[in-house]
Formats: structure tokens, sequence, C-alpha cells
């Protein structure tokens, strides 16, 4: 298999981390089923305009330690400027199984500092903050974070047999980035049952709640992905990336009928002037 070496990013933080580059995999080639100790966490596929972003931990149910982490912020560096649109998804039979508790369990009680909750939050503002829209295959189980992540995506696909959950307060804690974001995403009795009964949801529940887009069959999903992604990948860069500021801007920004229109000529006359300064 032939291997290429992503370019080094540009967050400051990815040198002092001590993580080597993470290799792009071949669009068409498959990962592997198993990954050895020291093989990368993340695998990117590149496809014409958009690109596949794989989690490829599946002997730990693709649990993001730290090394998953930074590779993550260098993965969508990386895609800066090349890739339309990026497919988020999991190795094997899950999606994410949410942080490594036991790395996390580990380096507090050897008195290190807990880096990783900022960690976390630089990885899913990446995401919302990325000129690309992201879309989440939910492979399979996604917990916690991996909750947190489907949140984060602009769009999100889930197969058939998936299922989600924020199981936090079953171990006497709170979900602290999955029940905020979702705070932010669905309904509060939605999110209520998810944080206060710690039951998982399937994906056509998931779908019912607006937690997730569309439900495929699981060996339809990730061509299912490149369907969207290649038709998203097709559109105006300006006119994309601006739209998809807009979905947290308005939201977060607007609060009157006659502001939301206005807004919106303005991403207009954003876009016009892009494109004439290109």
């Amino acid at each position: 298999m032939k291997l290429m070496e992503t370019r080094p990013g540009a967050l400051p933080d990815l040198a002092s981390a001590g993580v080597p580059p993470g290799p792009d995999v071949l669009a068409n080639s498959a990962p592997p089923a198993v990954t050895a100790p020291d093989a990368d966490p993340i695998v990117i596929e590149r496809h014409q305009g958009w690109a596949v972003v794989r989690i490829a931990r599946p002997e730990k149910r693709n649990a993001l330690d730290r090394r998953a982490r930074i590779a993550l912020l260098r993965a969508f560096d990386s895609l800066q400027g090349q890739a339309r649109c990026i497919v988020l998804t999991g190795t094997d039979g899950s999606f994410c199984a949410g942080l490594d508790l036991k790395e996390r369990a580990s380096e507090l009680a050897a008195g290190q500092r807990d880096t990783s909750g900022d960690e976390w939050i630089a990885v899913n503002m990446a995401i919302r903050r990325h000129p690309a829209v992201f879309i989440a295959a939910v492979n399979g189980m996604a917990l916690g974070g991996g909750m947190t992540l489907v949140n984060s995506c602009d769009l999100a696909l889930a197969a058939e047999d998936a299922w989600l959950g924020c199981p936090e307060l079953a171990s006497s804690a709170y979900a602290g980035a999955a029940g905020p974001t979702g705070m932010l995403s669905w309904p509060r009795k939605r999110v209520a049952w998810m944080l206060l009964t710690a039951e998982r949801i399937d994906a056509h529940t998931a779908e019912r709640w607006g937690v997730v887009n569309e439900v495929v069959a699981a060996d339809r999903l990730l061509a299912r992905a490149a369907e969207l992604a290649t038709r998203i990948a097709g559109f105006d860069v300006a006119a994309l990336e601006e739209t998809k500021k807009s979905l947290d801007h308005v939201p977060a920004q607007v609060a009157d009928w006659e502001g939301a229109m206005r807004y919106g000529q303005s991403v207009n006359a954003a876009i016009r002037a892009r494109r004439a300064n290109e």
C-alpha cells in the first residue's frame, strides 16, 4: 500500500505533543481490521474535492486517546483548502466510544495535568470552524464523546444497526460535552432523556429525534456518505463556506425576523465579494 505523509499542521501544539505525522491512505484502499499499537490512529482517504477521516482504534472501540485527538486536529488542518466536504467515521463496528478514560485515569493517578478537556474542545471547535462541511457516518456505537462528534458535524448519517448514548450519569459523571452541545441542537425533552436515563437510542429513534439526518443499511453507509460528499463538493466554495457559517451565526446572533432576512442579504453580498476577488 502506498502511503503519503500529510503536511505538518499549522496548529501550535502538534509538534510539542510528540505525535508523528499520520499517513494518508489512497482512495479505494481498505483500512486494516486490526491496528498495531504504533499504527496511526487516524486515516485520511482523499477523493476529488472531499475526504474521509476515519478513526482507526478498533481494539479500543475507537475511543480517542491524546494521540488520536492530536491526530484528528492534524487531519482536519491538512484538509484546509483541499476538501469541501469531510466524512468522519469509525473503523469496524464502532463509530467512537468517546475519550480514552483509562489513559485519563492513568495520567491523573501519575499527577499529570489533565488537558483532555481542552484538547476535546479544540477538536470539536475545529469541526465547527472548518470551512468544509462535515458528515458524521455513524457506523456503530457512538457513546459520550462519540455523541459530541455527531453533534458537532453539520450532517449525520447512521447505519441501521448503530446506536447512540450518553452513559456518563451511570458512572456518577456529567456528559460535559455531549450534554451542552445536545442542548444547542435538540429539544429539551430529548436531551433530558439521553442525560437523565443514560439509556442508548437506536438509529431510527435518533433520526426521529433529529440527532441524525438519515438511516441507511450498514453496507450502504459509506456509499451514501460518498454520494452526499460528492454533491456538496460540487458547490461553489464561497457560497458553501458562507452557508455553513450561517448555521451557527443565525441561532446565536439573530433574534428577529427582519434581522434574519437582512443577515441573509449580507451573506449573499459576502459571497459576491469573495467571488469577485477570486
